[in-house]
């Protein structure tokens, strides 16, 4: 079953041949024996997420998060869920409510970022796979509890915005680059 992250993994180092050293991360993660699907694994383990456009390809859906206070995509954790692309589509419909959502096979994005310590949780590393969601003629999302709230942004914006978080604004960069 891992071999479709495989040869995912084989497609992004393809297009983004200058992040080779961060492919390289989410291979060793990959082969590791202790299943890093399991956000148990505090070692470090697979998370899942969205770059959810509207139909017009001009904005993009950011949660506010409630633990981490910044505005970023949505998604969370595999929970062993080993199809990513999968989960990255559950936490897109779970945290915006919105339905007819469509998920892209192909990786967007990688992203290797450490988590603070949260509760009884300690701090520990996600690595984030990251796809291309895209929504439905329905944009009318709800609030979920992971959220203090939701937003369509403008790719272009976020793109050009020094504020924006790091992570997004290379995410909305990629997006303007492929247009």
């Amino acid at each position: 079953m891992d071999a479709a992250l495989h040869a995912a993994l084989d497609g992004y180092a393809a297009r983004w041949p200058d992040e080779l050293p961060t492919v390289a991360l989410f291979r060793e993660l990959l082969g590791d024996g202790e299943d890093p699907f399991r956000r148990e694994r505090l070692a470090g383990h697979f998370t899942a997420s969205c770059w959810l456009v509207d139909r017009s390809g001009t904005r993009v859906l950011l949660t506010h998060h409630r633990k981490l206070g910044l505005w970023l995509q949505l998604g969370g954790h595999a929970d062993g869920e080993r199809e990513l692309p999968q989960a990255a589509l559950r936490e897109a419909e779970e945290e915006s409510g919105l339905a007819g959502l469509r998920v892209g096979d192909a990786i967007f994005d990688l992203d290797r970022h450490w988590i603070p310590e949260h509760e009884s949780v300690p701090a520990h590393w996600h690595y984030d796979v990251r796809y291309v969601v895209h929504a439905g003629d329905d944009e009318a999302y709800t609030i979920s509890e992971e959220s203090l709230d939701l937003a369509w942004r403008r790719i272009d914006e976020l793109a050009a915005d020094p504020a924006t978080d790091p992570s997004v604004r290379r995410m909305a960069q990629k997006w303007l680059a492929a247009a």
